[in-house]
C-alpha cells in the first residue's frame, strides 16, 4: 500500500511541532521569573502594547476570555497588574500593570528576546526574511481570532 499522506513532511505539522518546541522552551525559561506564556503575553499586551480591556488583550493575543481571565486573575494575585471598574456603567473592566509588573515583564521580554534569536540565528538574514515572507503568505485571508475558529 503506498502512503496517502506524510505526516512528517506536512507543512502544517512543522510548523505546529516548532511552535511548540518554541513555546515549552519558552515557558521553561519563563519559569524562574513565575510566569507562563500566557501570562506573558497578557502583560505585554497590557504594559506594552496598551490594551487595557479584557476583551481586547484576548483578541490580541488569539485567546478566548476565559484563558484570559485565568491569567488576569493570576498576575493580579501577584501583584503584576490591577483591575479596576472602567468608565461608563461600570461593567466594564479596565487593566492596568504595576510597577512590578513593567520589571518582570521587562525580564521576561529579555528571555522572549533569547528564545526568538535561539531558532533566528540557524537562518540567514535571507531565510529569515524568506521564511516571514512565507508565513504571513500562508496566513492570508485567514482569521488572526483563533479563540473563535
Amino acid at each position: 500500500m503506498s502512503k496517502s499522506y506524510n505526516l512528517h513532511d506536512a507543512p502544517g505539522y512543522l510548523l505546529t511541532l516548532l511552535s511548540r518546541i518554541s513555546e515549552r522552551r519558552f515557558e521553561r525559561g519563563l519559569a524562574p521569573l513565575g510566569l507562563t506564556r500566557v501570562k506573558w503575553c497578557v502583560l505585554l499586551a497590557v504594559g506594552q502594547e496598551n490594551h487595557h480591556r479584557p476583551s481586547e488583550i484576548a483578541a490580541f493575543i488569539g485567546i478566548d476570555r476565559t484563558a484570559t481571565s485565568r491569567a488576569l486573575r493570576g498576575l493580579e494575585a501577584d501583584g503584576l497588574i490591577t483591575r479596576s471598574n472602567g468608565a461608563g456603567d461600570g461593567r466594564t473592566r479596565s487593566v492596568d500593570v504595576t510597577g512590578a509588573g513593567t520589571a518582570k515583564l521587562a525580564q521576561a521580554n529579555v528571555i522572549a528576546r533569547q528564545n526568538s534569536d535561539h531558532f533566528a540565528d540557524k537562518l540567514s538574514w535571507y531565510e529569515r526574511e524568506t521564511l516571514g515572507d512565507i508565513v504571513r503568505k500562508l496566513m492570508s485571508g485567514e482569521t488572526r481570532d483563533v479563540a473563535n475558529l
